[in-house]
């Protein structure tokens, strides 16, 4: 019986989970949040582009044919409750999932990294994780196979220029939010305040959608909204099957054009440096000159990366690009460039998934990298080829 940890307990760690309990398999999905799905809690007011019937994998809905379906488009607690809940609760699962354990590090046991390169002796030493658990206590666990699907979402990228933090920004960590707001629940703290929203991508976009709606309900309120790219696409794809990625991208393009007399998009500009004035912020923003922006808040949606020092002691190849597996980079970036659809990325099969060390996957949208288009029916064909792989 093989032994499977699996890192996280979002939608594809429990896909993963399912494809494990079919199997026999002796595994355990290990959730740092308190709740299955902790990562997709965080943007839970954030409605999905997909609607249900692109959400539910067929495992899934085997498992559970009660599982929503249809056109509707979910939001992510909407996902979470519906569907993650009732998976995380089927007696195959409920007793394998640790909630709020989380994985500080994974080894191999009685290797270091550089020792037995290439070698099958690798394969025979057990993997060796370092858990912390509920109550805060430390312990190892061993395991044949570990399975990283913790995702991206928890660790934002910075503010500054070149992707390393602006001048002074550790300074003002406590006034740069860096997740997504509910701006409909929580609209009152921004309110009447003058926000730097930065970013392009599609927290961003719908951030600034928010933002200046609620500039028409509270008079006063104002968004610099600062864009890297000097000429930006906002990701509109032609005639985009998902309309509600395509009302987001033309809602931006029309903020861009003038369209709310309280959002001034600047395309072109980045974040130099953070400075304390008066009770409010100063921010630097650089394009070709600098022009000092005087903010109350600021509103940082750069997207995140996977926490790749979980496994530091591991042989595993990212690319020096993207950050994701190597092969895998690789089979994705000689398909679409760094952009492109999410709905046209193909299915890469098992070897794009296979690191130099064995046993060991990372799958989901931390497979992807830096590369923001991986889809639900990715993560779920990639389940399917690392579990057909397994002995």
């Amino acid at each position: 019986m093989t032994a499977v940890a699996i890192l996280g307990a979002g939608p594809i760690g429990l896909e993963a989970a399912l494809a494990a309990a079919a199997r026999g398999d002796d595994f355990t999905v290990f959730e740092a949040a308190g709740d299955v799905g902790g990562n997709v809690r965080r943007w839970g007011h954030v409605r999905t582009f997909t609607p249900w019937s692109m959400n539910v994998s067929p495992r899934m809905r085997a498992a559970l044919p009660s599982a929503p379906d249809g056109p509707t488009i979910p939001t992510g607690a909407q996902l979470a409750a519906d569907l993650l809940e009732p998976i995380a609760a089927l007696p195959a699962l409920r007793d394998r999932i640790r909630l709020g354990t989380r994985v500080l590090a994974v080894g191999r046991e009685g290797l270091l990294k550089h020792e037995a390169i290439g070698a099958a002796q690798r394969a025979a030493r057990p993997f060796r994780l370092l858990v912390a658990r509920p109550d805060g206590d430390e312990a190892i666990v061993h395991a044949d196979v570990v399975i990283d699907a913790t995702g991206t979402y928890a660790n934002p990228n910075r503010l500054g220029d070149g992707g390393i933090d602006a001048v002074n920004e550790r300074a003002f960590d406590d006034r740069i939010e860096r997740f997504l707001p509910d701006l409909d629940a929580g609209g009152a703290a921004w309110a009447g305040r003058t926000i730097l929203l930065t970013g392009a991508g599609h927290s961003a976009q719908t951030a600034a959608a928010k933002l200046a709606a609620l500039a028409r309900q509270a008079p006063g309120t104002r968004i610099v909204w600062a864009v890297r790219n000097p000429r930006p696409d906002w990701g509109a794809v032609d005639a985009d099957p998902l309309p509600e990625r395509a009302a987001l991208a033309a809602n931006a393009a029309d903020l861009a054009a003038g369209g709310s007399p309280a959002v001034s998009v600047r395309p072109g500009c980045v974040t130099e440096a953070l400075h304390a004035r008066g009770g409010r912020i100063a921010v630097s923003l650089r394009n070709g000159s600098t022009e000092d922006v005087e903010v109350d808040r600021i509103l940082a949606l750069h997207g995140g990366v996977g926490d790749h020092g979980l496994y530091r002691q591991l042989q595993v190849h990212e690319c020096y690009a993207t950050t994701g597996p190597m092969n895998l980079a690789a089979a994705l970036l000689g398909e679409a460039g760094d952009g492109g659809d999410c709905l046209r990325v193909a299915a890469h099969g098992a070897e794009t998934l296979r690191t130099p060390e064995p046993g060991f996957f990372i799958l989901g949208a931390k497979s992807y990298g830096r590369m923001s288009r991986f889809l639900l029916q990715a993560g779920w064909r990639q389940v399917d080829d690392v579990f057909g792989t397994l002995i």
